[in-house]
């Protein structure tokens, strides 16, 4: 767990907006999420997990995830096993039969191709998109969550994020008035622009940021 570091702030607050958001928002922490897990088991485990959460509270979902581990004898859900499970017992956890579909997209593309960090760690951030794309249930708000929290890219921006938008519109009015589809999203990458190559950071901060 760190602090965010000072020269992304010092970049970020050349943007006046930033700037404030900055001032009024406490420091958010970083965790890397399944940092204590053994590779190449990090990007196969957040796949799993970000499948699971679909739709769904926080509180569910970590209530079915966990009912999912425990159908594994070592709360390992190696890809092998994973694709031995019936659909009731993969039910029995309350998965959805889409979602059961989706996490066998996953242990079906863990098997056929390489997904540790180390493979992955070699790709820029769009070829891991593209990389990780062709499995179903996984689109790309999903895999830039997983550079973010898991591989640790530091210029990633999640336009698709209902809450990054929200909070943008929210803080840059003048710009964003009036604006929507197409045009709303030229615009917020323009204004995202000028947080590279911490893009990762700015959105830390509008996900905690709270408009005063």
């Amino acid at each position: 767990m760190l602090l965010i570091d000072s020269p992304a702030l010092t970049h970020l607050a050349l943007d006046p907006v930033m700037a404030r958001i900055i001032a009024e928002t406490p420091s958010p922490k970083i965790f890397n999420d399944y940092a204590g897990t053994p590779e190449p088991d990090r990007v196969y485990l957040s796949l799993l997990e970000s499948i699971v959460s679909q739709q769904i509270s926080v509180k569910a979902a970590d209530a079915i995830f966990g009912r999912f581990l425990a159908l594994f004898p070592d709360r390992h859900p190696r890809a092998d096993a994973l694709l031995l499970k019936t659909t009731d017992e993969l039910r029995s956890a309350g998965l959805s039969s889409q979602k059961i579909k989706y996490l066998q997209s996953v242990a079906e593309f863990s098997l056929e191709k390489p997904i540790d960090r180390t493979h992955l760690n070699a790709m820029t951030d769009e070829e891991v998109v593209q990389y990780l794309l062709p499995i179903k249930g996984v689109g790309r708000w999903t895999v830039e969550m997983l550079l973010m929290f898991v591989l640790e890219r530091p210029d990633i921006f999640p336009i698709d994020d209902l809450v990054i938008r929200q909070r943008m519109l929210r803080a840059y009015p003048e710009q964003t008035q009036g604006l929507t589809g197409k045009a709303l999203y030229k615009i917020l990458h323009e204004i995202a622009e000028s947080w590279r190559p911490y893009r990762t950071t700015a959105s830390r901060y509008l996900w905690q940021w709270q408009d005063k």
